[in-house]
């Protein structure tokens, strides 16, 4: 991005514009102009204004973005519900504000600030610069701010809030998402991202704060000169190494691994600090995919920057995976928080795990090497894995026959790392926890997802599992057996219309008439309903949830007759609808064709007769 100067705006040269004809639109584009200092943004909006869009205009101004399960996400650009110069600065007001009346020493104990490494030309918008502003609104207030000098994987933030005991923490990243986006997500002192009431109340505080208090705000060179600035990146990057050993539990084994590894950044940060985590267990480094190696704000190479996605966009590490004859391929996504896995299966091509699958093969590993060490049964009683409500009920299982204690929580990782706080402070430990979006926390070193620390821990485990003569999709074989087969199908449909959204949930609440939820799902019967956006579950005497009641998402779930369980939720960072079934069979029932049969039928008519996708417009997954 160019210089300051470049990019902060004459404050007179737009207030030429002429009326919309709307009075409140026309209030909207005025206090845009009156504020932001953006020469790109206000540029954008001047050429709106001259083309006469005032749908777009009105996109833009007359909404504000609130936190969704990853805080603030959105295009970058002009307007008040995008992210940009402007929206940031008023965000991190109202974060200050909010901070001031929690932390009387706020000013000591500071803000953590990272950044990934997207980026947006014609809005003149980086992650970097917008870190930048984010520091300097709170070194204008006199507040310490640990601000990284470098790119870092998003779960960096939260490890060091909890390292150098600082107030909160902000993370500029859109994760996965396409590269129009970019994102601004809170941690609060325990590691953990906001979540109520503290969201809501930093959306109010930020309201109370729209006008940029002073020049200082807009200045990024802030940073570069202010004493109460630190940069962080050595300390936490050598402690979070240091402790990433702790996961390591076979090195001797690692270092004559003769499985060699591929590894994708996805054009994002993850490149550098997997070659380091790998050094850490003993490992020769990943072979880089050098085509995403390096950080590209473009994501060239891929259609879409979500190793999720699966075979489709992990085309270039499997050429070079069979190129170099590496069994194993591990894509970190750009903010290196969520871990890919795919398995070259000798003759069968390759297996691409879903994140229920790898979910299930790094609960045994965890468990396993827990038991290891712990051989005492009595020690199992302090130990916990966690889990999304839409995720497998495969650790449900593993605890049913291992002992241990475990837990679900709304889709989230700020609802995980809520739980791992809370249990911490009675002398629980959490050696595992993960949704099923491919986000995995092995220990508790961090309370957030960590791309990081998954890969090598994956790693491990296959060198380990190669030593006994097995394979990843192997073991997860024999853990079925084991425990219980449990067939998946998770997918989405997109829909960017928000009151086609409430047209489905409310034709679902209302489906055989008023307030009557579906009574079967392909053609068998519907057992029980929870519905967590207005709070009912059908199982419970009282009929009330135990999950928190989340008004802002649709989510409801129905469990079938034969064991299925369905359920239709909204994403929280993309105009998505998801859909989650699973079968759940006991022990020993092993008739896997059967069951994915069956799973198959009630997922097609939760899709069709649900969701009604032609109808409503929907946009079905491209690899569905």
């Amino acid at each position: 991005m160019e210089d300051n100067d470049r990019v902060n705006g004459d404050l007179n040269a737009n207030m030429r514009c002429q009326s919309t004809g709307d009075p409140q639109l026309d209030k909207a584009v005025h206090q845009w102009l009156t504020w932001d200092r953006n020469r790109w943004t206000r540029a954008q909006l001047d050429s709106l204004i001259a083309a006469g869009h005032l749908d777009e205009l009105r996109s833009r101004l007359c909404s504000r973005m609130s936190f969704g399960t990853a805080g603030l996400r959105a295009p970058m650009g002009a307007g008040f519900n995008r992210i940009n110069d402007l929206t940031v600065i008023q965000s991190t007001q109202g974060l200050y504000s909010h901070l001031c009346r929690y932390f009387p020493d706020l000013s000591s104990r500071g803000l953590v600030v990272g950044f990934d490494t997207r980026g947006q030309e014609e809005s003149g918008c980086s992650s970097e610069r917008l870190a930048k502003l984010t520091a300097a609104v709170m070194l204008s207030r006199e507040v310490s701010v640990h601000l990284f000098s470098s790119f870092v994987p998003t779960p960096y933030v939260p490890y060091a809030v909890k390292k150098l005991g600082a107030a909160a923490g902000v993370m500029i990243t859109a994760s996965h998402n396409p590269k129009e986006d970019n994102g601004y997500k809170v941690y609060w002192s325990n590691g953990a991202q906001i979540a109520s009431p503290h969201d809501k109340e930093i959306l109010r505080s930020i309201e109370e704060e729209l006008e940029p208090w002073s020049a200082s705000c807009w200045d990024e060179d802030l940073v570069d000169h202010s004493s109460l600035r630190t940069d962080p990146l050595t300390q936490i990057n050598s402690c979070y190494m240091d402790e990433l050993a702790s996961l390591c539990f076979h090195r001797e084994l690692n270092s004559s691994c003769p499985l060699k590894f591929v590894h994708s950044s996805f054009h994002g940060v993850g490149h550098v600090f997997i070659q380091q985590a790998f050094q850490v267990f003993g490992f020769a480094p990943p072979i880089p995919v050098p085509e995403q190696k390096d950080p590209d704000p473009n994501f060239s190479s891929v259609r879409c920057p979500n190793p999720e996605e699966g075979e489709s966009v992990l085309k270039l590490s499997l050429l070079l995976a069979e190129k170099e004859n590496a069994r194993i391929v591990l894509a970190t996504d750009p903010d290196a928080d969520r871990l890919a896995v795919a398995e070259n299966s000798d003759g069968c091509g390759w297996k691409v795990f879903t994140g229920n699958e790898l979910a299930a093969l790094l609960g045994w590993w965890m468990f396993f090497n827990w038991k290891e060490s712990h051989p005492d049964p009595a020690d199992t009683q302090n130990v916990h894995m966690l889990a999304t409500t839409v995720s497998s009920k495969i650790l449900q299982a593993f605890a049913r026959i291992e002992g241990f204690h475990f837990e679900e929580t709304l889709p989230g990782f700020k609802w995980i790392g809520n739980k791992i706080h809370e249990l911490s402070k009675t002398g629980q430990r959490v050696i595992f926890a993960f949704e099923e979006s491919i986000g995995f926390l092995c220990g508790s070193m961090v309370p957030e997802k960590d791309g990081v620390s998954s890969a090598v821990v994956v790693a491990e485990m296959a060198a380990y599992l190669h030593n006994k003569n097995l394979m990843l999709n192997q073991q997860l074989d024999n853990i079925y057996q084991t425990y219980g087969y449990h067939v998946s199908k998770t997918s989405y449909v997109i829909c960017n219309d928000p009151p086609t959204i409430q047209k489905i949930f409310s034709r679902i609440r209302n489906f055989d008439g008023d307030g009557s939820y579906p009574k079967t799902c392909g053609g068998i019967q519907i057992v029980h309903v929870r519905d967590v956006t207005t709070g009912y579950d059908s199982s419970r005497p009282d009929l009330r949830s135990v999950l928190p009641v989340s008004r802002s998402s649709q989510m409801i779930t129905f469990t079938l007759q034969n064991g299925v369980v369905a359920t239709l939720r909204t994403s929280g960072t993309e105009p998505k609808i998801k859909y989650y079934t699973e079968f759940c069979a006991a022990p020993g029932k092993s008739e896997v064709c059967r069951l994915e049969e069956e799973l198959q039928k009630v997922t097609a008519a939760l899709l069709d007769k649900f969701l009604e996708p032609e109808k409503n417009n929907l946009i079905r997954r491209l690899s569905d």
